[in-house]
């Protein structure tokens, strides 16, 4: 049995805080998906916070903060964060008048250093965590300055919280509600939301397999910092989830599911390629999560997938995309042997498009050891339909007489999932 929830939150309070905080964010759109209504035999929606001012959920929770606490606030405010809740801060500081100071860690990417930035934000570098940054941002409160904790305060989970009040009102109908669960602030807003309301909705998170903090914690019963791994989606690459947010979490949250990184990168290239949605690695997670099995949707049944944020950066992009294009059998990689003739690599290039590939790639070299004086080694990375079309192009080049000496569909292009 679920313990009683910690707190109650009001539908009027969650209406107040929507209303207060309306002239900073933008009502997203929830839109429904043809596409992967069909692949799940439901009705799938999307709800877009990678529209959303700052390119994420985070300014909700930031400006409600800011706005509810504005005259006790005298020395500005700081936060820690390694992106969208240092942007979110920034930008609601700046509507709001004041100066914030945002703590990054050291190793936070240049471009969102610059965003936030662009938003008023003063940046200090310090440490090789967040959690460190965490530890700085409260020495520097200790000064004067007003902490915006990202997501262990119940400001923050009420204004998060009026994300899931939007869903409702456009779908009251909706039975599953599935969102991306880091230090707990969202899943935590959205289901003490759907209490108010009275919705049937079950809500359901999806966290990384190599940061599993919010899952291990509602299965052990009690709040444990895990050991974290890179991941792209750093987003919710928390290593302990808020006290407040667990304590909602195990009364209002049937279920936290796990994916991995491989499942992240299908879920981005969908999106994109489907919907030309942008989703950073956490927003893309929900997806990740049904399209992984490891969120199971009843046939007919109607869900959102919080899509949370899409501040992605563009290095990043590129090699999400290439591995996502590996692992569904878009791309093939062939390595071979041909005579050091005149014509040879034309005739094989003719082979390839003949069958109508695409060459991403080639390599063509004369200077690799063991192989024998006039022979070359050439490499070729093709763009296909898929896996069968894979398995086409494999067994005509064989047929053609060539010798083929390496095959990959996989590569090692996102963090390890090893210690």
């Amino acid at each position: 049995m679920k313990p009683d929830t910690p707190i109650a939150i009001s539908r009027q309070q969650f209406e107040d805080a929507a209303a207060r905080i309306a002239p900073l964010v933008l009502r997203t759109p929830l839109v429904h998906s043809p596409t992967l209504s069909r692949m799940f035999d439901s009705d799938i929606y999307l709800k877009l916070e990678n529209l959303q001012k700052t390119g994420s959920f985070k300014i909700r929770g930031a400006s409600y903060k800011i706005l509810t606490r504005l005259k006790r606030i005298t020395g500005g405010v700081v936060a820690a964060s390694a992106g969208n809740h240092a942007q979110g801060v920034a930008l609601a500081a700046s509507r709001a008048g004041i100066e914030s100071t945002i703590v990054m860690p050291e190793w936070t990417s240049i471009s969102k250093q610059e965003a936030t930035r662009s938003y008023g934000g003063q940046i200090v570098l310090h440490g090789k965590s967040v959690g460190e940054s965490l530890e700085k941002a409260m020495e520097i409160a200790a000064q004067g300055k007003t902490l915006i904790h990202p997501y262990d305060d119940l400001d923050i989970i009420i204004g998060q919280g009026t994300l899931g009040l939007e869903i409702l009102e456009d779908l009251p109908e909706a039975q599953m509600i599935i969102a991306p669960v880091g230090g707990g602030g969202l899943i935590s807003g959205l289901a003490l939301a759907a209490a108010a309301v009275g919705s049937i909705a079950r809500i359901i998170g999806v966290q990384t397999v190599v940061c599993p903090s919010a899952a291990n914690a509602l299965r052990r019963g009690k709040i444990k910092t895990v050991h974290a791994r890179p991941s792209i989606a750093d987003g919710i690459n928390v290593r302990q989830v808020g006290k407040l947010n667990f304590k909602i979490m195990q009364a209002l949250v049937q279920h936290i599911a796990l994916v991995d990184e491989t499942s992240i990168a299908s879920a981005i290239l969908l999106l994109l390629e489907r919907k030309k949605i942008l989703a950073e690695g956490a927003g893309a997670v929900p997806l990740a999560g049904i399209l992984g099995g490891a969120v199971s949707i009843p046939k007919n049944s109607k869900v959102v997938l919080v899509i949370s944020g899409g501040n992605l950066d563009s290095p990043l992009l590129g090699r999400i995309l290439h591995h996502g294009m590996l692992i569904n059998g878009r791309i093939m990689r062939i390595q071979m042997q041909l005579d050091d003739t005149p014509g040879a690599l034309a005739r094989l290039l003719s082979l390839v498009a003949k069958h109508k590939a695409n060459v991403l790639h080639i390599s063509h070299d004369r200077n690799v050891t063991h192989i024998p004086f006039f022979v070359t080694s050439v490499s070729l990375e093709l763009e296909t339909r898929g896996a069968s079309h894979i398995q086409e192009l494999f067994e005509e080049i064989q047929k053609a007489g060539y010798a083929i000496y390496g095959r990959h569909h996989t590569d090692d292009l996102l963090p390890s999932s090893t210690d």
